[in-house]
């Protein structure tokens, strides 16, 4: 019976494990945690395995992984605070030079290690975690949908599921599903970015901002870091609540708030949420660089400037995405 039950658990691994990713991330869209996401998925093929034996076939193991971890999220929601960025709360501060409070307490936006979501390019189902599904600003938008509301606009317009499949696992009527997606989409136009504005930049552009973004963090130039940014750039960073609009604010912001020395910075590519992001390490008194922050850029169409930043303070996030616990010795990068 142990060589049965083995073999049959080999064989749900095989057949589960290319879906691992596109589970992450379409979990990871309903709760706006990695960390929750992560959690949603073991308990999504520990109840996939127990159920095994009984699944028939109806539909595909995809749709039926997508369905466990679906119910799954909608149960863990009913008892969990949306996640907001503190653009979701209120209006922008107005003192970049005054001090800052934290809000540990607020389960914040996390963002999402791409190396987690991505899938490779033999995955048939590449499209369920294209990057814009998982953009900062859409994951955002999200979490002020009502828990099914934002099941049912997941399902239909990224996971390509038929109204009637969406009931069914809703257990509701056709009708309430297309009023529901009519609802969310409307919502979505308020605060989600359109097409134009996720769009790919030009390749060689970007990757001189971005050079230059890193150049300029790592000798502190703010008047080159603001001249890389939109009029209207924003600043956020979790867990303090006050965010700046505006090159000016944020220049104040970065000159008096950040707390190294030019040359004190290195900054690591670590690609979160399908856009260009960086972990930034600043040296301690060891002469070691540790882990400081995560910087998530967004960058304007064109590829030539940046309008936004998202930047993470909590730490625990650079061991989720595999990144050093510390860099030991010198160098500027």
């Amino acid at each position: 019976m142990a060589t049965v039950n083995t073999a049959a658990e080999e064989d749900f691994l095989r057949l589960s494990d290319p879906y691992r990713r596109e589970l992450l991330a379409h979990c990871y869209r309903m709760l706006g945690s990695v960390h929750d996401a992560e959690d949603l998925v073991q308990e999504t093929y520990l109840r996939a395995w127990r159920s095994y034996d009984n699944f028939e076939g109806r539909s595909s193991l995809r749709t039926w992984l997508h369905t466990i971890a679906t119910r799954a999220c909608l149960t863990a929601l009913e008892r969990r605070q949306r996640r907001p960025l503190p653009t979701g709360l209120g209006g922008p501060g107005d003192d970049p030079a005054g001090e800052l409070t934290q809000r540990p307490e607020v389960p914040w936006l996390e963002p999402v290690p791409d190396v987690l979501v991505e899938p490779s390019a033999a995955d048939p189902a590449a499209v369920v975690g294209s990057r814009e599904s998982v953009r900062l600003a859409f994951v955002a938008a999200l979490q002020h949908l009502p828990p099914r509301q934002r099941a049912v606009l997941l399902l239909r317009d990224v996971l390509r599921w038929k109204a009637a499949e969406v009931a069914e696992l809703l257990d509701t009527s056709t009708a309430s599903v297309n009023s529901a997606l009519q609802r969310a989409r409307a919502q979505l136009e308020k605060a989600a970015p359109s097409e134009e504005s996720v769009a790919e930049p030009a390749g060689a552009a970007q990757r001189e901002l971005l050079d230059r973004y890193v150049e300029a963090f790592v000798t502190k130039d703010v008047r080159e870091i603001v001249r890389l940014f939109t009029e209207d750039v924003i600043w956020e960073m979790p867990p303090v609540p006050e965010w700046f609009r505006g090159p000016d604010q944020v220049a104040t912001l970065v000159s008096v708030q950040c707390p190294y020395a030019p040359g004190d910075a290195r900054l690591l590519p670590a690609g979160h949420n399908g856009q260009p992001a960086y972990a930034v390490y600043t040296r301690g008194p060891d002469g070691d660089h540790h882990p400081f922050a995560l910087h998530v850029l967004t960058v304007a169409p064109g590829g030539r400037a940046i309008s936004h930043v998202g930047c993470f303070f909590d730490l625990s996030l650079f061991a989720t995405a595999g990144l050093p616990a510390v860099l030991s010795g010198g160098g500027s990068r």
